[in-house]
């Protein structure tokens, strides 16, 4: 299929016809520190240095309208924080098991400096890399690889964890579990691998755990969907009983099944798909609530032969079981767009439109951050400045909570400086998690919490001071406040500003 801009495509990039700017939508990043994609430029960089680039880098984000980061704080079987279990990541330090110098806790840095903006930090794990060159080990010898070589497969030049080894997914379990008990983390976030990618006639060597395992499955590729389906069950069971408002999301592959094999899989001709070489039977975790949202990585653009985005954003649609689905865009395709959809933003822009007017709860996460660093300025120009410059929050979750905050009683003053608004909150819990967001209407229009627009500062302090009407005292205020997962309170007593 040849691609082409119809005119209907042409018209929605006005500004009349673009989706509105939603309240509710997840607007997220992924920060990926494996190779040092993303985060930090270089390994062995000084901690301050570290500190300033992670700051840009959420800085930058903040500005495009993200309300979240993903960060990859376990790229390979190592650790961007001080783990009991794993050596410190050469792409931090530069040599791993080497800790930061001078010395900090970049991941308690990072989660501080992400709630400092009002955003949501999801911790990023590889369950299951173990090193990203099978001929070169750098760990210590008291790292898994060196401890249990048995439980360690070489394939396609990497190592990894083997998923069919019962002490192998506890260990990286506890690994997981950790994070969730010492660090205030707002989601645990996997990625796409859990078995490798397929390489065509070289086989997972992983007989030896099948023929001790796999007794009661005929058939290998049913034994390993169950050993990451009984790891998926597990690590949910385990992030709830800790801290039930953590967030468990998992991004997989685009197709989870063509139709051509599974009535149910969608209209594609994807290669490799998540069930049939990744083992990984998404729908089953749906179904069975074992996710609070799933995240395919829908990369290709609209019209894509084998797998079009607008024939798998719909099909994810359907069959989200009731959980949240985002969507992964692929802003590194613009990297090297050649002649193709991907030479300007119209194809990651025509996509948030997509996601904003047919799904039920919007959002979207964007590959990757430092993409932005390297591409044309349109597409930030047109976050920042258009699509998404009205502030939004994440989509509420309510099988986990649905109890709003007490509201705000609000009061004002007015000076030759602006109108300050101070309120008080009896909220009590989580109070270093309750936000406030601050609305304005101009006198005598109804007061509609569903505006976007209306919304002027989204804080946690209980005092703001409205500049902009320092030459305009015509304006109506209202305060809501919001808990940790976003649930919003009635609005705060109306207060009217008066000339002073």
């Amino acid at each position: 299929m040849k691609y082409f801009y119809s005119l209907g495509f042409l018209l929605l990039w006005s500004l009349q016809t673009f989706a509105q700017s939603p309240k509710r939508e997840l607007r997220a990043a992924w920060i990926a520190t494996v190779s040092n994609i993303d985060f930090p430029s270089k390994p062995g960089l000084p901690s301050s240095q570290q500190q300033q680039e992670f700051i840009q880098r959420l800085d930058q984000l903040k500005a495009l309208g993200c309300n979240a980061v993903f960060v990859q704080i376990r790229p390979a079987a190592d650790a961007f924080y001080n783990s009991p279990y794993e050596p410190w990541s050469r792409y931090l330090t530069g040599k791993q098991g080497q800790p930061p110098s001078p010395y900090y806790d970049p991941l308690s840095f990072m989660i501080e400096q992400t709630h400092q903006r009002n955003m949501e930090f999801h911790a990023w794990f590889n369950p299951y890399r173990a090193l990203t060159d099978s001929k070169k080990n750098p760990n210590p010898p008291e790292h898994v690889t060196r401890q249990h070589p048995d439980w360690i497969i070489s394939y396609g030049g990497k190592s990894y964890i083997n998923p069919g080894e019962p002490q192998a997914r506890e260990y990286v379990l506890n690994v997981i579990t950790d994070v969730v008990k010492r660090y205030d983390i707002d989601g645990v976030h996997l990625d796409d691998y859990f078995y490798p990618y397929r390489i065509a006639g070289v086989e997972f060597g992983d007989g030896r755990s099948y023929s001790k395992y796999g007794q009661k499955f005929t058939d290998k590729g049913d034994w390993r969907r169950d050993n990451v389906n009984v790891f998926v069950k597990d690590l949910h069971g385990r992030i709830k009983a800790l801290k039930p408002y953590v967030k468990f999301g998992i991004s997989p592959f685009g197709v989870w099944r063509n139709a051509s094999k599974d009535p149910r899989g969608s209209a594609t001709r994807g290669g490799q798909t998540c069930y049939d070489d990744l083992y990984s039977d998404i729908l089953l975790w749906l179904q069975n609530g074992w996710m609070d949202y799933v995240l395919p990585q829908l990369y290709w653009e609209h019209g894509h032969r084998a797998a079009p985005f607008d024939i798998l954003l719909p099909w994810w649609e359907k069959n989200s079981y009731g959980k949240h689905v985002y969507y992964g865009l692929g802003v590194y395709r613009m990297l090297n767009g050649g002649t193709g959809p991907w030479t300007s933003s119209r194809e990651i822009l025509w996509q948030i439109n997509d996601i904003r007017t047919g799904t039920a709860s919007p959002g979207y996460a964007l590959y990757s951050a430092s993409n932005f660093d390297k591409i044309h300025t349109a597409l930030a120009d047109s976050l920042e400045k258009r699509i998404s410059k009205n502030i939004a929050l994440p989509p509420v979750m309510p099988w986990l909570d649905t109890i709003p905050p007490i509201a705000p009683v609000l009061k004002i003053t007015t000076s030759t400086k602006g109108n300050q608004l101070n309120w008080t909150s009896p909220n009590k819990m989580y109070p270093a998690h309750t936000k406030y967001l601050v609305y304005r209407f101009a006198t005598n229009e109804p007061i509609q919490l569903n505006n976007s627009s209306k919304i002027i500062s989204l804080q946690q302090a209980a005092t703001y001071t409205d500049t902009e009407a320092a030459s305009n005292r015509k304006y109506t205020y209202v305060v809501t406040a919001l808990d940790r997962l976003w649930n919003e309170s009635k609005p705060s007593n109306t207060v009217i500003a008066t000339t002073p």
